[in-house]
């Protein structure tokens, strides 16, 4: 099974904390072992929001901020390399095709973001699209999708399953709401729907969900279940 997983840089390293990358990593080498294909795409988190709100405040323009971000993406990507040892790829990739590549000859793929103006969510079901992965997981500081921001509306409702299409409403619905966050961007919800990868939002916080949910399938996040595609999620069924 071909997998990608995304995860958020406040997920991987809020803190710069060594164990918490070796956590995430620990959980991709046991998919790897159970046989996945595995790429990861890695966020910036807060340290990128700070090294941009600095930069911005020194004037920087909006591709600058982005390059900036960029470039964080990337250093939490080698955190995530260095945990990994050899078996990823040796540096991030920095394109779609090479990451392919990689995953392609058996390693480990590792990507932060690509280009100005594409968030690492973007870059994540791009990657699922370009290596026709079977599986996209999202881990987020989340446990799903919601209505509405569960930090700030506390009767946001939470949804256990969605089509790509509705996936793609409610996050447009979130993003046209000032100071919402949503747990994936829009284009990523668009790249979704139109690749028709099986898609998981959890809660990655603790990582061994995430092993959870490739392999079993048991998670208490959202399935976006592509169009056409039986309800049913059986892609963790092993042969």
């Amino acid at each position: 099974m071909k997998v990608v997983v995304s995860i958020g840089g406040s997920v991987l390293a809020p803190d710069l904390e060594s164990q918490r990358v070796r956590g995430h990593a620990e959980v991709i080498e046991s998919l790897a072992t159970e046989g996945c294909t595995i790429g990861a795409v890695v966020g910036g988190g807060g340290v990128a929001r700070e090294y941009i709100g600095t930069a911005r405040n020194l004037g920087a323009n909006e591709i600058e901020l982005d390059d900036i971000g960029i470039d964080v993406t990337r250093l939490n990507a080698r955190l995530l390399i260095a945990a990994l040892g050899e078996q990823a790829a040796p540096s991030p990739a920095e394109t779609y095709e090479e990451a392919g590549t990689a995953m392609h000859r058996g390693d480990i793929a590792v990507m932060g973001g690509v280009m100005p103006g594409q968030t690492t969510d973007a870059v994540s079901a791009a990657l699922a699209e370009y290596t026709n992965a079977d599986l996209l997981v999202y881990a987020t500081s989340v446990n799903g999708v919601y209505s509405d921001d569960p930090n700030e509306v506390a009767d946001a409702t939470k949804y256990d399953e969605l089509s790509a299409s509705e996936l793609v409403d409610v996050i447009a619905d979130l993003e046209m709401t000032a100071g919402s966050s949503a747990p994936v961007d829009l284009l990523a919800a668009k790249l979704i729907g139109r690749s028709g990868v099986r898609t998981i939002v959890l809660d990655g916080t603790e990582p061994e969900r995430i092993a959870d949910a490739v392999l079993n399938g048991d998670h208490t996040g959202t399935d976006i279940i592509p169009e056409g595609a039986e309800d049913e999620m059986t892609y963790w069924v092993q042969e």
